[in-house]
C-alpha cells in the first residue's frame, strides 16, 4: 500500500462532529460539519470518495475515541481509524498556536495533522474479530459491575456501622460478607437491631431455606438467633427506623448490582468459550472463564496488534519505566497503562501462586531478592503475561515446564 498523502481528523461530540481533510503539505481541501446519523456517515464517506478514498488506498482518520457508532460504522467500512489520546491532541494543539484558542475545527485540523507528521508513532484500531468485540463488551461491563457492588456494598457497611454494627457482626462469619444471598436476605426480613432481635427460630430457618441455605439449618439458626439479642448501643427509636429504611433503599441498589454482576459474568463466559483463543487463555494457571475473559477483552485477537511480548507488557503495565536525566537514573512502576488488564493481572498473579508450582518458585525467588509483595506478584504477571503472548503467537497452550523449567520438580507448598 502506498504512503496515504491525504489525511482525515474528526472532532466528536454527542450530536454532531467536524470533519477536516488535509493533503500531505497540510493546506485544507475540505470542512464539514456532520450529524451523528446515517445521512451524516454517508456525508463524510462522500467527502471522503470526493477526495481520492478508495478501498485500495483508504484515507486515515484520527479522532479522540475507540468506542460509538461512528467508529464502529467506520471500522466496518475497512477505513484505518486511529484513535489519539486527548491529552496528545491538546499538546499537538500548543505546536500551531500559543494563543491557546479552541474550536471543534481547528481540533479536526489538529488530529489531521497528527496523522501527517507523526501517523508512525500511533497505532491504528486493531482488526478484532466480532465475537471478540462482544466479549470486549460483556466483560468490561461485567467488571463495572463487580466495582458498581463492590461501591454498594462498602456504602451498605458504612450505613449499618452506624446504627446496626451487630448485624455486621452476625453476618461477617462469611467471606462474602453482605454480598452473600443469606445476609442480604436478612437484612430485608429485619432492617433494624429491633426487627432483628424479634425473630424467632422458625422465622430465621424460613429465611435461610429462602437464600438457598442446605446444609446445618439448625446450628446456622441458633448462631443468628443468639447473634441478634447480645446487647449492643443503639439509636433513638424514630432514627432508627428511619436508619432502616434507607439500608433498605441501599440494599436494593447492591441487590441490582449483585444480580447485573452474575447475569453479565455468564454471558461474558458463554462469549469467552466460543472464542477460539479461550483454550490458550484458559489452560493458563490463575486465569478462569470470568477472568480469562477480561484478558481477551483487552488483547483482542488481532495479532498483528502487538508485535512482539515487550509492547504487550507495556501496554499491560507489568514491565517498568525507567527514567534517566544525567547522572540520575529511576526504574519506576508503569502508571500509563491498560488499567482494566492490570487489575485482572493482579488478580490473575496472586491465583496463580497456588495453581503452579513454578509461578510460586518465580514468585519466592523475586521476594528473596528484595521485592516487595507488590513488586514481586508485578514481576510474575509480567512473565505470565509474556508466555500468553508466545502462546497465542504459536498457538499452544500453556506448558509448566517450559515457562517454569528450573521449577519443574519443585512441590507446591502445602497449606497450613
Amino acid at each position: 500500500m502506498d504512503q496515504p498523502t491525504v489525511f482525515c481528523g474528526i472532532d466528536w461530540a454527542s450530536d454532531h462532529h467536524d470533519i477536516a481533510v488535509i493533503d500531505d503539505t497540510g493546506a485544507l481541501l475540505a470542512r464539514a460539519r456532520i450529524d451523528d446519523t446515517a445521512a451524516g456517515l454517508a456525508q463524510l464517506l462522500q467527502v471522503l470518495a470526493e477526495h481520492g478514498d478508495c478501498a485500495e488506498q483508504p484515507i486515515p482518520m484520527a479522532i479522540e475515541t475507540s468506542r460509538g457508532l461512528l467508529v464502529a460504522c467506520l471500522r466496518a467500512t475497512g477505513r484505518r481509524v486511529y484513535a489519539i489520546n486527548p491529552m496528545a491532541v491538546a499538546r499537538y494543539r500548543e505546536r500551531h498556536t500559543l494563543t491557546r484558542k479552541k474550536s471543534d475545527h481547528l481540533d479536526a485540523m489538529t488530529l489531521a495533522n497528527i496523522l501527517r507528521t507523526d501517523a508512525a508513532a500511533h497505532r491504528e484500531l486493531p482488526a478484532d474479530t466480532e465475537l471478540a468485540q462482544a466479549v470486549a463488551v460483556l466483560a468490561r461491563a461485567q467488571q463495572d459491575a463487580v466495582w458498581d457492588r463492590t461501591q454498594a456494598g462498602n456504602k451498605l457497611c458504612s450505613h449499618l456501622r452506624e446504627y446496626f454494627p451487630g448485624y455486621l457482626a452476625a453476618v461477617g462469619v462469611r467471606r462474602e460478607g453482605v454480598f452473600h444471598p443469606i445476609a442480604r436476605v436478612l437484612l430485608a426480613a429485619a432492617p433494624t437491631p429491633e426487627q432483628a432481635a424479634k425473630l424467632t427460630r422458625a422465622q430465621l430457618r424460613s429465611l435461610l431455606k429462602q437464600a438457598g441455605r442446605k446444609n446445618t439449618i439448625d446450628a446456622e439458626v441458633q448462631r443468628l438467633h443468639n447473634a441478634f439479642r447480645v446487647p449492643q448501643m443503639r439509636q433513638l427509636p424514630l432514627v432508627e427506623q428511619a436508619m432502616g429504611r434507607q439500608s433498605l433503599a441501599l440494599l436494593r441498589q447492591l441487590e441490582a448490582a449483585c444480580v447485573s454482576a452474575d447475569d453479565l459474568a455468564e454471558a461474558s463466559t458463554q462469549a469467552f468459550e466460543a472464542h477460539p483463543d479461550a483454550e490458550i487463555i484458559a489452560s493458563f494457571p490463575g486465569l478462569g472463564a470470568v477472568s480469562g475473559a477480561r484478558v481477551l477483552a483487552e488483547l483482542g485477537d488481532d495479532r498483528s496488534r502487538f508485535t512482539d511480548a515487550r509492547g504487550l507488557k507495556a501496554y499491560a503495565g507489568a514491565a517498568p519505566v525507567t527514567r534517566a536525566s544525567g547522572k540520575s537514573r529511576a526504574v519506576l512502576a508503569r502508571r500509563v497503562k491498560n488499567q482494566r488488564l492490570a487489575a485482572v493481572g493482579y488478580v490473575w498473579a496472586f491465583a496463580a501462586l497456588t495453581h503452579s508450582t513454578g509461578a510460586r518458585a518465580h514468585y519466592d525467588r523475586r521476594r528473596q531478592a528484595g521485592d516487595r509483595h507488590t513488586a514481586a506478584q508485578r514481576n510474575l504477571f509480567n512473565r505470565m503475561i509474556g508466555c500468553l503472548h508466545h502462546c497465542l503467537s504459536n498457538r499452544i497452550t500453556f506448558n509448566e515446564t517450559v515457562a517454569f523449567p528450573n521449577a519443574a520438580n519443585q512441590q507446591l507448598p502445602s497449606a497450613a
